[in-house]
């Protein structure tokens, strides 16, 4: 098999070629690739230099992850950098696209840098639940100080090429190609007979924090700060804490053994696990290479309520013009409003320059009049989630909007078949339901509706992504997938009350698990919506019902399943509410008892395990990878867990099929039996990632 590294002879130097499509990662191949390689331009005296550069659209992306869940074999980063930093030949990485993990670390390890003014450099191992381990705790401090280092590893986050010239991470910025910008350095350098440095040696970016720990403690208190529950940004701490008082291949040994241990640990298996999953959500079913997208140019919002606002906001956040619609004078003019107070707010806090806020501010155009759509390549409608109300504004838009224009409907819950039905041409009509905030949760659910044509389908996908959201395919039953099991988990702790939990201690063990309790996000929410919601359909839900007739409506009133402190948004258990509870309970003939806090987690959880089965089973959603991506970026689920699916397959079908029919058994509850598809992977000891497509 031909090597993915070449060498290319220009002059006295020679270029060190990686061409490892689509992305250049660094797999074994290219790592045995580039380590004998080396060896031989090193023993070769035609040669005074050397490049390394990567062809296509990027430096080397990063590792190979398919490679760690095997046993990793071919040379080692290590290896590779003791070659690169030999004392006799300068060698040059020349960076374009990304140098992300392995691709920063093989290039911390030449002598100089240049990249191009678009590169972006990084270490986002720990978003695997990883440390760096090719030596980029030991070197990136070195090169740019431990304070930035420990932020840029603990966080993930990349940097530009401008930051990086300033940090001393790079040594210039080029707008050649990377072969001949890296020639052209490399020929300075042995023009200038520059001195030839390698960071393993170069310590003088550490004096000042092993002067002064409390600079490095400081920041990397910092770092940390948002990452309860994950054990790799402590990890990444105290691997690049070693640089301060660890020799240098100490460090490197411990980095590695550090590195390995993770990887073999559950919650870099389940990172891994979402990592895949976001790629397998590019397979489409009936939407092939072949099949382009539309060209989205212009988008309409119509609706400046709350969703619209976060939708407008997350095209303007990603360059694209957008014109927020609502017939309501008041209601457009205090959603514009809005959004320029929250891009004031963000500029205020230093999240954005007041530069960026006013180019994002202006990005977003009002209009008074649906008419204002008419010229919009994509229309999203995000009015009310009443099916009249988006039947008649759909209608209204069919007439309205040109030939070719996508036509998308934010809806929760509702069927998207209706309402394309509303239109002559229901093959251009798609769900894109956004999560509130739209304009900060990542995920987007695509409904593919019963005529929406494959065409409509990518351009969905396509804008979703552009907008920097993460988008899942979904078909059309009443919540789709998300707000489908969010229903059966809602129900479940609703019961629990009823039958002797309390707010508190069912909230409580949603939150040591990693998610927001549900009690406390209905009153974050507003009570009153589902209240009203009931009120049209008949439903009941006994304690919330009464809360609302109260007037307890949540956070926004001061009182709902909890107290709040005005002025606080931290929710006080209320001896009130705990009386109406059991009053409830001793009207409906509901004996109370208690719960350990493991039923608890399992009624919260396992009863969505089944409603995710039976979302499979009726083709509701692709993969069960699928139902994860929604959970983990549209509810919050902690991401070091995998999703829910995933979870259950660490659980054990056979275990969590036990539980819900004892659940159903002492329930009385038809709805908690397991889902055929669940009872017969169980059986055969399968679980929900042998059915991936």
């Amino acid at each position: 098999m031909q090597s993915p590294v070449s060498v290319q002879k220009h002059g006295n130097i020679a270029v060190l070629l990686v061409d490892n499509p689509p992305v250049n990662a660094l797999g074994a191949a290219v790592r045995n690739g580039l380590r004998d390689n080396l060896k031989q331009i090193l023993a070769d005296d035609q040669y005074a230099a050397v490049v390394l550069a990567c062809a296509e659209r990027t430096f080397i992306s990063g590792a190979d992850i398919r490679e760690f869940g095997q046993n990793m074999h071919g040379a080692s980063i290590d290896e590779i950098n003791h070659l690169l930093e030999n004392p006799t030949k300068p060698t040059v990485a020349a960076i374009h696209g990304v140098a992300f993990g392995g691709g920063l670390e093989v290039a911390m390890g030449c002598h100089f840098r240049i990249a191009t003014k678009d590169a972006k450099l990084g270490q986002p191992e720990v978003k695997l639940g990883l440390i760096p381990g090719g030596g980029g705790t030991q070197r990136l401090p070195r090169a740019i100080g431990p304070e930035r280092a420990v932020q840029l590893i603990v966080t993930g986050d990349a940097i530009g090429a401008e930051e990086a010239l300033k940090l001393g991470l790079i040594q210039e910025i080029f707008t050649a190609d990377p072969i001949a910008g890296g020639v052209a350095f490399a020929q300075k350098v042995l023009q200038e007979r520059r001195p030839l440095k390698s960071l393993r040696s170069d310590d003088s970016k550490l004096a000042a924090a092993r002067a002064d720990r409390g600079i490095f403690t400081k920041a990397a208190a910092e770092a940390v700060k948002r990452n309860k529950g994950l054990e790799a940004p402590m990890a990444c701490v105290e691997a690049v804490a070693w640089c301060l008082d660890v020799p240098f291949d100490e460090a490197i040994k411990r980095e590695w053994d550090l590195f390995t241990r993770l990887r073999a640990g559950d919650q870099s298996k389940a990172l891994r696990h979402v990592f895949f999953a976001e790629r397998s959500g590019n397979k489409i079913e009936g939407v092939g290479p072949e099949v382009r997208p539309r060209k989205v140019q212009s988008v309409a919002i119509v609706g400046a309520g709350t969703m619209g606002r976060g939708i407008a906001m997350s095209f303007a956040n990603a360059g694209v013009p957008v014109r927020l619609i609502d017939v309501a004078p008041a209601a457009l003019e205090q959603g514009m409003k809005n959004i320029a107070d929250t891009y004031a707010s963000l500029s205020a806090r230093g999240s954005l320059s007041p530069e960026e806020a006013e180019k994002r501010t202006r990005l977003i155009a009002g209009g008074g009049k649906l008419e204002d759509a008419s010229d919009a390549d994509l229309i999203i409608e995000a009015v009310f989630e009443t099916m009249e109300i988006k039947k008649e504004v759909f209608s209204k838009l069919d007439a309205i909007a040109k030939p070719g224009a996508v036509l998308a409907t934010n809806t929760s819950y509702l069927d998207v078949n209706a309402i394309a039905d509303m239109t002559k041409r229901p093959s251009d009509v798609v769900g894109m339901h956004f999560f509130s905030p739209a304009n900060i949760m990542k995920l987007c659910e695509i409904v593919r509706g019963r005529a929406t044509s494959p065409e409509i389908l990518a351009t969905a996908v396509t804008v979703a992504r552009r907008i920097a959201k993460v988008p899942v395919v979904v078909g059309v039953c009443h919540g789709f997938v998300g707000n489908r099991m969010l229903g059966v988990r809602i129900l479940q702790a609703r019961k629990m009350l009823l039958e002797g939990a309390t707010p508190q201690q069912v909230d409580a063990v949603a939150s040591k698990f990693g998610m927001m309790g549900p009690f406390a996000m209905g009153d974050m929410a507003g009570l009153d919506i589902g209240w009203r919601s009931r009120k049209d359909s008949g439903a009941k839900s006994p304690v919330e019902d009464a809360l609302c007739e109260a007037g307890r409506f949540g956070q926004k009133t001061g009182a709902g399943y909890y107290r709040y402190e005005k002025g606080s948004r931290s929710p006080l258990p209320d001896p009130e509410v705990e009386a109406l509870i059991v009053a409830t309970s001793r009207k409906l003939n509901i004996a109370r008892r208690s719960f350990s806090d493991q039923e608890i987690h399992e009624r919260l959880i396992y009863p969505m395990i089944n409603e995710g089965a039976r979302i499979l089973e009726e083709g509701m959603a692709a993969r069960a990878s699928d139902i994860d991506l929604v959970w983990l970026y549209g509810y919050g689920w902690p991401a070091q867990t995998g999703g829910p699916m995933y979870q259950a397959d660490q659980i054990g079908l056979a275990q969590v099929t036990e539980r819900l029919v004892y659940m159903s058994g002492v329930d009385g509850d038809k709805t908690l039996r397991p889902a055929p598809i669940l009872e017969r992977l169980a059986m055969s000891g399968e679980g929900f990632g042998s059915l991936a497509k």
